[in-house]
């Protein structure tokens, strides 16, 4: 690629950067400051505290996002894939020979993407309501339809989503890029009519600040978080636009319209006192504030938007790496392979959206909830990075000690400061993290369980192949794909066939798949072709956890030597679509009684769970994009 054209390519991906990744921080100034200075942290409001809180937010977004996540947690890609599953896979990779610290990670993997769960339910709603709340300002008459209105507007977005990001993704850059401009604008017209604010750029009015605070301390700074919500997206979303662009994008545009804004609301605050009610709104002259409103909804929708796509993502990847049942996923653009859409997670997200925005009620309520989600995310993060950098990339422990441990410990405190309000409603996300924490692990256990109950008494395939070799059977001139988890054992599919239909195809291809701990997998690592003799083959096909599998495609590629067809040897064999049958089983689960003194058993009610978990699971047929009118089902009933 030429210098003209990458710079095309740079400029593009920063755009859509812009409107993807950072629409979820870019709605924060709608209500954090409001939030710093509302009756429930406490914090009089005068000018030391003002300039204080102002200088402590500014710092955050120093800290916090520009050195740890754009400079730091960037650098730990998995082959240019981003996220916490993306990280946790980077984490767990050289924790083989290390299974208590795997558990570990895996545990806090789990947790942490359970909770980005709970930051795609909040998200929503937090950012609409604080956009609707704007129509108070307007007139007081409106104020009993903002959560209707509201709603009505988060049943449009999720109801939107089916038709992909791409009928939308052309506008989100644009209007983000304006939404950031116009933070800016507003904040550099109030910080020249009160340049004082400008002392909140030294540090030391933050510490002051918060040391200040006493016990109040944390209230403060559960507040103060809410400026970074967000901050997560800009490693979740690396595969998608890559390192520059995010971190272009964050230098040249965010950065600077966050920071002008939260010192222009400070501005406000410092020759408006009364304007703490909602100092984002009142920081527009009163004839713009409709088209001020108009263009916060669109922000937060877009900001919706992309942690609802997140979700979509982080589901995917947890499918893919054993911890959730399968979905129906539907690729919603041709050209990028990231843009899916998730009808199950759709659905669920939309309920529980919903719920949270009639329960909480207006988006102050909904921010005492919000930081424990976000601030766990971001702990659990930095501690995976520990990991990588310590046994992946064998940093020295004092050097991985010591680029981790001052963030850990600002995570440490942020995460306790959102914690003070458990009981307003920081429960929700806890609550949420753990049950999705259970149905994760259970699902995962659940699996290890039924497949070594389906195959201890399976005979050996070599031995059974041995077997077919000495029999003479007729065998019909097709080719059978029988899909298997253990490639060493008889299938069940092909058991029950020779059973009961009595039938033994030309061409048997032992098919698994298998999910590596990467994104993707090149195209000639994709296939593994091993002769067994008898007319049976194995093959292993190979994906990373950001790929939707594919057989026959893949299967497109399998050269086959060797075969017999009649009494012709060919070599080369291609297998061709309408002669093959794919045979698949489907164990129907049942929970038994337990079995004293077993290793590895669940409590009765995981097993209940995991079997009605198990019978609402996608077919694997449509998850392999496997042609329904290809396929023969040969069902089982197990017993855990």
């Amino acid at each position: 690629m030429n210098t003209n054209a990458q710079s095309k390519s740079v400029a593009a991906l920063t755009l859509g950067a812009v409107g993807v990744v950072y629409g979820d921080i870019g709605t924060s100034p709608l209500y954090t400051i409001q939030v710093i200075f509302s009756e429930s942290t406490g914090i009089a409001l005068n000018q030391v505290n003002i300039i204080g809180a102002i200088s402590a937010v500014f710092w955050a977004l120093m800290l916090v996002v520009t050195l740890k996540y754009v400079i730091l947690v960037l650098r730990a890609d998995n082959r240019g894939e981003g996220g916490i599953m993306a990280l946790l896979a980077l984490a767990v990779s050289t924790a083989v020979a290390a299974p208590n610290r795997k558990k570990i990670l895996l545990g806090l993997g789990v947790f942490g993407a359970a909770l980005f769960y709970g930051d795609s339910i909040l998200t929503p709603a937090i950012s609409v309501l604080s956009a609707a709340e704007g129509l108070e300002l307007i007139t007081p008459s409106l104020t009993p339809f903002i959560i209707p209105i509201a709603i009505t507007i988060l049943i449009a977005l999720f109801a939107f989503q089916k038709y992909g990001t791409n009928a939308v993704g052309k506008f989100f850059g644009p209007i983000i890029v304006v939404w950031f401009i116009v933070l800016g604008t507003v904040g550099i017209h109030h910080i020249t009519e009160n340049p004082v604010i400008l002392s909140a750029l030294n540090p030391m009015h933050a510490f002051h600040f918060l040391a200040d605070r006493g016990a109040g301390v944390f209230l403060a700074v559960g507040a103060i978080a809410l400026a970074i919500t967000g901050a997560e997206a800009l490693y979740a979303d690396m595969g998608h636009f890559g390192k520059p662009a995010i971190r272009i994008a964050w230098s040249c545009l965010v950065l600077p319209g966050l920071a002008l804004n939260y010192l222009g609301q400070g501005a406000l605050l410092l020759a408006t006192p009364s304007a703490v009610s909602n100092p984002f709104y009142l920081s527009f002259p009163q004839q713009f504030l409709i088209p001020s409103v108009i263009l916060a909804t669109l922000a937060t929708i877009i900001a919706s938007q992309a942690v609802i796509s997140g979700a979509y993502s982080i589901t995917q990847q947890a499918i893919q790496l054993g911890f959730l049942p399968r979905m129906q996923i539907l690729h919603t653009s041709a050209s990028e392979s990231g843009q899916i859409y998730v009808p199950a997670i759709n659905w669920l997200l939309m309920v529980s959206v919903i719920i949270a925005t009639i329960a909480f009620q207006n988006s102050s309520a909904i921010a005492s909830a919000y930081g424990i989600a976000v601030t766990g995310t971001m702990l659990i993060t930095t501690i995976l990075t520990y990991f990588v950098l310590r046994h992946n990339w064998k940093y020295p422990l004092w050097l991985a000690l010591g680029a981790t441990s001052v963030f850990i410990v600002l995570d440490s405190l942020l995460l306790t400061s959102c914690s003070v309000k458990f009981f307003k409603g920081g429960w929700f996300p806890v609550a949420l993290g753990f049950s999705l924490v259970i149905i994760m692990w259970t699902w995962k256990q659940g699996r290890e369980i039924l497949l070594r109950h389906i195959h201890e008494d399976d005979p050996k395939l070599e031995d059974f192949v041995n077997n077919i070799a000495r029999e003479k059977r007729i065998r019909v001139e097709r080719t059978a794909v029988f899909l298997c988890a253990n490639p060493d054992s008889v299938p069940q599919a092909l058991m029950h066939n020779l059973k009961h239909n009595q039938v033994l195809h030309q061409i048997n291809l032992i098919l698994t798949v298998e999910f590596l701990d990467v994104p993707t997998v090149a195209k000639e690592q994709r296939l593994h072709i091993q002769e067994i003799g008898a007319g049976f083959w194995k093959i292993k096909l190979h994906y990373g956890f950001m790929e939707t599998p594919n057989i026959p495609k893949a299967l497109e590629d399998c050269k086959i030597d060797n075969v017999t067809i009649g009494n012709v040897k060919v070599n080369n064999f291609t297998i061709d679509p309408f002669t093959t049958s794919y045979f698949v089983s489907r164990e129907t689960v049942v929970s038994g009684p337990r079995i004293p003194n077993q290793s590895g058993n669940m409590a009765k009610w995981r097993d209940d769970l995991f079997a009605i978990m198990s019978r609402n699971a996608g077919s694997v047929v449509g998850y392999f994009n496997i042609p329904s009118n290809s396929v023969i089902e040969l069902g089982s009933r197990v017993h855990i």
